[in-house]
């Protein structure tokens, strides 16, 4: 996770107000992108940030500079985007405007953009978990290497993916900021355990091939997984649905809550 930094996520297409505007200026602003606030730029430097909240019982004619926020809080482009979530959790604001050694605005990172940077996150103790798990149910001793495997031939074990993710796989991938894959290879077999988000995009933008942890079983032997997968129906990476994301179970829940709460 070290490796990926804030360029890597953020918006570079900034809307911005200028500071002698008037919050006229802003609810226009508003009503034309949707956005619920924007940076406030002199010059090319950023001087403060203002926000829908921040035009509450505020004349159309008040002066930008009068109601918008000046304790700004700004990120480097190559700060770490682990730092940069720390950053917008703990303080609790939406967006970070990203600017360079001069103060100039290059880009904004929200904390959408940060959620997106850790789905799919793959660490060794991920890997090394179900090395164990597998020791454990099939009293075999697995092997682990990194390389490459052929997409083409992987077997998967999940039956749905989801729109948006895939989208942000892909934004990574082509980034060369993907995460590895977890794959089991056993004899005449290559099973997907983690990563079919990033297999699908791999297929989507023409790659054959993507860096995985290989864990070799040497015995030949049927896992669960793979019966699982049996029953599910699943063959090739082209038997996944990929599901937009209105059906999404996060946002389902969500609708819910709204409903009958």
């Amino acid at each position: 996770m070290d490796k990926k930094k804030v360029k890597d996520y953020m918006t570079y297409d900034v809307v911005t107000v200028d500071v002698h505007g008037t919050v006229k200026d802003v609810v226009e602003a508003i009503k034309k992108t949707h956005h619920d606030g924007f940076p406030v730029i002199s010059g090319n430097g950023v001087v403060g940030y203002i926000s829908a909240r921040d035009l509450l019982l505020a004349h159309p004619s008040t002066p930008i500079e009068q109601v918008m926020s000046r304790h700004l809080i700004v990120a480097d482009p190559d700060m770490s985007i682990n730092d940069a979530a720390r950053v917008i959790f703990r303080s609790g604001i939406q967006k970070l405007p990203v600017v360079d050694e001069n103060n100039t605005l290059i880009g904004i990172i929200s904390n959408a953009d940060v959620i997106r940077s850790q789905i799919e996150h793959v660490s060794p103790e991920k890997v090394f978990k179900f090395i164990d798990t597998l020791k454990k149910l099939y009293g075999v001793e697995p092997t682990l290497r990194r390389g490459t495997v052929p997409i083409s031939v992987l077997l998967p074990t999940q039956s749905k993916i989801y729109e948006d993710e895939l989208e942000g796989r892909m934004y990574e991938i082509k980034k060369g900021l993907a995460e590895p894959l977890i794959v089991v290879k056993r004899p005449g077999r290559w099973i997907l355990v983690d990563g079919h988000h990033r297999a699908i995009a791999a297929k989507r933008l023409g790659i054959k091939n993507l860096d995985a942890y290989i864990i070799e079983i040497q015995e030949d032997i049927e896992l669960g997984i793979e019966r699982m997968a049996r029953t599910l129906n699943l063959r090739t990476l082209d038997d996944i649905m990929v599901l937009d994301y209105a059906r999404h179970p996060l946002v389902a829940l969500t609708h819910r809550l709204v409903r009958h709460g």
